[in-house]
């Protein structure tokens, strides 16, 4: 039961993004990408699926809707947990270079400042799906605990095995600078042709499901099982701006992907159209076919195997990276 509702002001919910040019133009290509994944699964599943601006049109709707309010739920914490996280991805997008296209201030941060990012959505997530006050919302909320237990372990030794790589090159032990990562793999060849770096890209490939919650590792907001799970309670520009935070969150895992094992050394149109080109395939090939591909696991069994193999991996990686680095 809801006994409150309130309409977000469209204004003050897009109103960031013109302080982001380059965050807008994220959310337009994540948006756009959306729009052809939902094609490209159709299509392999012999349907005819939506239109590629459907995303866009889920969004308008929303924002012309009212966000409903469940009775005894904390409402400024309701209401500003999805602006919390898609606010961390609009700042993440500001750290991350594109090669040719756009570098970033030192100043903003570094890869931990990222890694600090990249998990508010997460946890944003956990706090709507408890604060929601719904049953299906706690059991979202434990799934997403569970599910983050299991891949940051993952992601964090690919993140320090790079850095690793790039410190050591460099005669220091790490180096966490994004810009530094991008210069030494110009200077000495993408990370994605070196054998000894194998391990990591493997072991970032498999986090990105998981990371992402696609399938088949989108058991916190399972639809057949929980209804959305933690988001089962929100609406209107509210359940917008959480579904902005997602697909922003899409842009920022591939995006860094390419900045840390294929970055390019192109300038001008061509790194734009290189840029897209990655993201696109980078894209279906993470997401698309294996959405199409495999079922949903169970919790247990996504936390088992992110305990076992990614996790094997990245330390296999790591290793490689000291003793042949």
């Amino acid at each position: 039961m809801t006994d409150v509702s309130t309409a977000l002001d469209l204004h003050a919910v897009l109103a960031p993004l013109s302080l982001f040019p380059l965050a807008a133009a994220m959310l337009l290509l994540g948006l756009l990408l959306k729009g052809a994944d939902r094609i490209f699964v159709a299509r392999l599943q012999r349907r005819v699926g939506p239109p590629l601006l459907q995303p866009f049109f889920d969004i308008v709707k929303l924002m012309s809707k009212q966000s409903m309010i469940p009775h005894g739920a904390p409402k400024t914490l309701y209401l500003a947990l999805p602006l919390v996280g898609a606010c961390s991805m609009l700042l993440a997008v500001a750290l991350l270079p594109i090669v040719g296209c756009y570098t970033p201030s030192a100043q903003l941060g570094d890869l931990i400042v990222l890694l600090y990012l990249l998990t508010v959505p997460a946890v944003v997530i956990m706090l709507a799906g408890s604060a929601s006050g719904s049953t299906l919302g706690a059991i979202g909320f434990s799934r997403e605990m569970a599910l983050m237990l299991a891949y940051e372990g993952p992601l964090l030794l690919v993140l320090v095995g790079v850095a690793m790589k790039t410190g050591l090159a460099q005669g220091q032990l790490i180096s966490f600078s994004l810009m530094d990562i991008v210069h030494y793999q110009q200077a000495h060849g993408a990370f994605l042709f070196d054998p000894w770096m194998w391990p990591l890209v493997l072991t970032y490939l498999s986090v990105i499901p998981a990371n992402l919650g696609i399938s088949p590792f989108d058991i916190p907001e399972a639809e057949s099982e929980v209804l959305e799970g933690p988001l089962c309670e929100y609406s209107g520009p509210a359940l917008a701006l959480f579904k902005i935070m997602s697909t922003m969150k899409t842009m920022v895992v591939l995006t860094l992907g390419i900045v840390l094992f294929m970055p390019g050394d192109l300038t001008g149109v061509l790194a734009l159209l290189s840029y897209l080109l990655k993201c696109s395939v980078f894209f279906l090939l993470a997401k698309s076919l294996l959405r199409a591909a495999i079922g949903r696991m169970r919790i247990d069994q996504a936390f088992l195997f992110y305990f076992k193999w990614p996790e094997a991996l990245g330390v296999l990686g790591l290793l490689l990276v000291i003793f042949k680095g």
